[in-house]
């Protein structure tokens, strides 16, 4: 199974799920929101230039992600030292 990148912000409860490579730099062209009655929450689909499925954003993520999911994502929420 490949390694995907997740990204958490437990703040804001907000989760991303990376579907490209973790080097790779590409951007998002195209947005689609789910509507958020049907999944009770908002749910943003990021595509490519080429159409192609290169994230996931996931607000309320912790009541729709497992939460093995988000105790192992990389965090954002967390302050830095200066």
């Amino acid at each position: 199974m490949a390694d995907v990148r997740v990204t958490y912000d437990k703040t804001v409860d907000a989760a991303y799920v990376y579907l490209v490579e973790p080097q790779a730099h590409v951007k998002s062209a195209r947005m689609y929101p789910c509507d958020p009655v049907d999944v009770d929450a908002v749910i943003n689909l990021d595509f490519d230039e080429q159409g192609r499925l290169i994230g996931i954003e996931v607000l309320a993520a912790s009541s729709k992600l497992p939460e093995y999911l988000l105790q192992s994502a990389e965090r954002l929420d967390t302050k830095v030292d200066e």
